[in-house]
């Protein structure tokens, strides 16, 4: 499978880079293309309700109420148990996993049918707490941290950071009840592959509750949307934007620059996603780590820098929060939506997308993981996607360019040029530390590269949910997933940040409806985990 899968997506992509080559201005004919679908798709997910005299888009209304909910329900979890969250993934409760009775075989039914999946008494996942977390931080924590924060920030100025911030501690306990129930209703087949996600416990959680037909429909939904996903945000976006960053540091040239940056990215990342998920996790648990401490030291060292001025950005963060500049459109509305949309972006909470990666790790017991997936929107949009906006807020502090005075995604600068998304940030790099815009540009790959190899595996997960779990399966999905990341890096930012956006927040439509019906489960497995931790202590 691994020759034949190289050799096809050498065949495919040696051509599609062929012709890029050979024609004048494609990059320009696919987006032509592509744009009027992504305009069409974010205008339908998007969807405004009217409140106070303001349109709000309905998908945010319910990621911010589901996450409230979950906040009061769960006793604040995200802030009294983050603590305990962190000593999970140190490990200091793994022999709790000693105390757990053998598990007694039984079959899963999908979609009505017997499947092959039967749960062995010697298999309870594939890999660790920190491999899983390292696994779903690196779909996370991408371009979303760097270029996304740049763009709410250029549309709805300093106060988008107070929303995102707040989006982000809510989205804490999203994560917390969607990654316990990706544990609790996953598939373990003979060989110890995990097979897990809001597919199956939408599918097998709402049965339970006597409501099958809702739970197959939602959980196939789920996949399609999930699939699509993976095209986009975590593949197309990343691509585009890594690929920006190497155009603009090395002043690249000619039609299809892009294209063949996207080819490379396309096979590195093919050599990786051939080993399944424990290749992906051995990358991204050294990755993700080196990619963090690169790009949070080199924000941390602009913050330091300028610490004189850091008051006054924090300042513009409230103040604007609350009473925003007359350029930003829809006022203070306007700059909500920007921060708690590019937070649901850059986090996923809510959108259940990181429970397929979470869904793989080595536990007995649900809420275990659950506590090691609210460190993500933590560590994902509380402490990088903030730093991203100081350093942004501080660059700008003798106005660049004007906050809401925005064009095609790309804010207009004093001298009448463009930026946008990642090259505002790395203007800002640069601005402080001359010459960083290269570690930028390292980190910017490092953050792409990681996010795609995550996402092909939520794409693939979901793939299989739908097609089943043949080699050939595999083959079909890797070779399309790897055309997009050449697609990405061809077509414009507005265009990929239409689709990427509207892909990611179509996900929160079939999987709150799951959440919101399935919490009380997750309640219980809490339950008796923390009584498990007591009773050690």
């Amino acid at each position: 499978m691994v020759r034949t899968l190289l050799l096809s997506i050498l065949f495919l992509l040696g051509n599609t880079s062929f012709a890029f080559s050979q024609s004048t201005g494609l990059d320009e004919r696919i987006n032509d293309a592509f744009m009027p679908f992504a305009i069409w798709w974010e205008n339908l997910i998007l969807m405004e309700i009217p409140i106070f005299g303001h349109g709000i888009p309905l998908v945010l209304m319910i990621l911010i109420l589901g996450a409230l909910f979950f906040t009061f329900y769960f006793g604040f979890v995200n802030i009294r148990h983050f603590p305990t969250a962190i000593q999970v993934v140190r490990g200091k409760y793994d022999d709790l996993e000693k105390s757990v009775p053998k598990i007694k075989p039984h079959v899963y039914e999908v979609d009505g049918d017997l499947v092959d999946t039967i749960k062995d008494e010697g298999h309870l996942g594939e890999v660790n707490h920190f491999q899983a977390l390292a696994t779903a931080v690196s779909g996370t924590v991408g371009l979303g941290n760097i270029a996304m924060v740049a763009v709410a920030i250029s549309i709805g100025g300093p106060g988008a950071t107070f929303w995102m911030i707040l989006a982000g501690l809510l989205g804490m306990s999203s994560k917390f009840v969607e990654c316990t129930l990706g544990v609790k209703y996953r598939d373990i087949d003979q060989n110890g592959n995990v097979y897990g996600g809001p597919m199956y416990y939408l599918s097998k959680g709402l049965k339970e509750n006597g409501m099958a037909r809702l739970g197959r429909f939602l959980a196939a939904l789920f996949a399609i949307l999930c699939v699509g996903a993976s095209f986009g945000g975590g593949n197309a976006f990343q691509s585009n934007q890594a690929a920006a960053q190497i155009i603009e540091r090395f002043g690249l040239t000619g039609e299809a620059s892009g294209s063949i940056i996207g080819l490379i990215f396309a096979l590195l990342a093919g050599i990786v996603i051939i080993g399944g998920i424990k290749r992906i996790a051995k990358v991204t648990e050294k990755v993700v780590p080196f990619m963090a401490i690169l790009y949070v030291g080199a924000a941390l060292f602009i913050i330091f820098s300028k610490i004189e001025w850091v008051d006054d950005a924090f300042a513009a963060i409230f103040r604007e929060a609350f009473t925003p500049r007359a350029t930003i459109a829809g006022g203070i509305i306007g700059v909500l939506i920007q921060g708690f949309r590019r937070a649901a972006f850059s986090n996923e909470a809510g959108a259940g997308s990181a429970a397929i990666a979470h869904s793989a790790v080595n536990t007995a017991f649900p809420a275990s993981e659950g506590l090691v997936g609210l460190l993500e929107p933590f560590i994902d949009t509380v402490l990088i996607c903030t730093m991203t906006a100081i350093v942004i807020i501080l660059f700008n502090m003798d106005g660049v360019f004007v906050y809401g005075n925005v064009v095609d995604g790309h804010a207009l600068l004093a001298d009448g040029s463009r930026l946008g998304g990642v090259n505002i940030t790395s203007l800002a790099f640069e601005s402080s530390i001359p010459g960083s815009s290269y570690v930028l540009m390292l980190a910017v790959c490092l953050f792409a590269f990681s996010t795609i190899l995550s996402w092909s595996y939520y794409g693939l997960q979901s793939w299989k949910y739908l097609f089943g779990r043949g080699k050939w399966t595999d083959l079909t999905y890797k070779i399309v997933f790897l055309l997009f990341t050449v697609l990405g890096a061809a077509i414009t930012l507005d265009a990929v940040i239409k689709f990427s956006d509207a892909m990611i927040l179509a996900l929160v439509f079939p999987n709150m409806i799951g959440l919101l019906i399935l919490f009380p489960k997750v309640k219980k497995e809490f339950g008796k985990y923390m009584a498990l931790i007591q009773k050690g202590n």
